[in-house]
């Protein structure tokens, strides 16, 4: 299917959807449904493959694509995703985020941000996602934060996730655990500073810790150390 164009329709799309269901991978249906866990329909498409179709069709009007809005597949939050990756301008960013499904962690975490020289937009973008009350939007705004880390704005971050501490969902809760690991590793005094009086939940700390263990970035006298701030 040619995959660059001026101008993406409705009929485009139908035809673009049928180009997926040709190169599905039927042996592969199952573990990425399980893995990703998602309620979408999956042709077991592979994320190499979706990125290269993205990548293609960005090549011609993108936008027009993001447009339509049609999720008939996972693969198609993916190759969405993707494109919505060229995207560096933070407000139409987030208009097509908004307007992204999102079922699972895949999706969210396919999406990146190029926050130079919109640091400060970026960060209140994430602050507004944090407090959606859609589980996968709050995560997309604790994703955004793994954009700061090593920055002057690490302080901030501490304060964004203290603020959590309620949380009740997996996939939220894992992603700042995540995060934590990250920060271990990028800014290990500010955040072993910040463990005397953080106020995360009990099992993001624990989670966090245990990512922390099993890095290889983290020495092995910090893994014993951090063994104390477990709950």
């Amino acid at each position: 299917m040619e995959l660059v164009k001026d101008n993406w329709t409705a009929k485009n799309i139908k035809e673009f959807n049928k180009y997926l269901e040709s190169i599905k991978r039927p042996d592969k249906i199952e573990f990425s449904k399980k893995t990703v866990n998602t309620e979408m329909n999956v042709l077991g498409i592979d994320c190499p493959t979706c990125k290269n179709i993205a990548k293609k069709i960005h090549e011609g009007n993108f936008i027009s694509f993001l447009e339509k809005n049609d999720f008939k597949y996972y693969e198609n939050t993916q190759v969405s995703a993707y494109l919505i990756n060229y995207i560096k301008d933070v407000n139409e960013k987030e208009k097509y985020i908004n307007s992204l499904y999102m079922d699972n962690w895949a999706t969210v975490d396919s999406l990146k941000y190029n926050i130079k020289k919109q640091e400060e937009e970026f960060l209140k973008l994430s602050k507004k996602y944090i407090k959606s009350k859609e589980t996968f939007k709050r995560r997309v705004g604790v994703r955004i934060l793994f954009s700061y880390t090593n920055t002057k704005y690490v302080d901030e971050i501490f304060t964004i996730i203290d603020s959590l501490y309620k949380e009740k969902e997996y996939y939220v809760n894992m992603a700042v655990a995540w995060l934590c690991c990250e920060l271990m590793i990028k800014n290990r005094t500010e955040f072993v500073e910040y463990l005397k009086h953080h106020h995360l939940n009990d099992f993001t700390i624990n989670k966090a810790i245990s990512k922390c263990r099993d890095s290889f970035r983290v020495s092995d006298k910090d893994k014993e150390m951090l063994l104390k701030y477990k709950k």
